[in-house]
């Protein structure tokens, strides 16, 4: 199964994408300003501009795998091996504030927000389930547009 996050709108605060799987639209995704992080640099330059807490990790791929989250107290959907950050997930959520680095699904969109997170996120992780027991799924971030005014 393969997850692709496109970036269609930036603002100073926020990144809002469409996620695709398979190439068919699930959902939007709101992260953390993107700072121009890509996976393919050190662990050194990424915290060298991270700004803890605030800042969308890097773009690049990545695998997903469902593991129990002591924060949500439940099984949750894990982004493995993200250099410079740890124990990023998908979780619901609607303001950037909620993030710290995760992904948050939502049906629709507000300027710097997502609408409908938690049934957004219910629909998602209900086709991640069966994903990631029948082999890889993947995830790729893509952000190469330009700031919104």
């Amino acid at each position: 199964m393969k997850l692709e996050v496109i970036a269609f709108k930036k603002t100073a605060t926020t990144v809002i994408s469409r996620l695709y799987i398979d190439g068919h639209f699930e959902c939007f995704i709101l992260e953390d300003t993107d700072r121009g992080l890509k996976k393919t640099m050190s662990a050194a330059e990424i915290l060298a501009i991270k700004v803890p807490k605030l800042t969308a990790i890097p773009e690049g791929m990545y695998e997903v795998d469902i593991t129990y989250s002591n924060r949500f107290g439940k099984d949750m959907p894990l982004v493995t091996n993200v250099p410079g950050y740890e124990g990023i997930r998908i979780h619901p959520g609607n303001y950037a504030v909620n993030t710290d680095g995760c992904l948050l699904p939502g049906t629709g969109t507000i300027p710097d927000r997502v609408t409908n997170s938690v049934i957004a996120f219910q629909a998602l992780f209900q086709k991640l389930i069966p994903g990631v027991k029948n082999g890889t799924v993947t995830l790729e971030i893509i952000r190469t547009i330009s700031i919104a005014n």
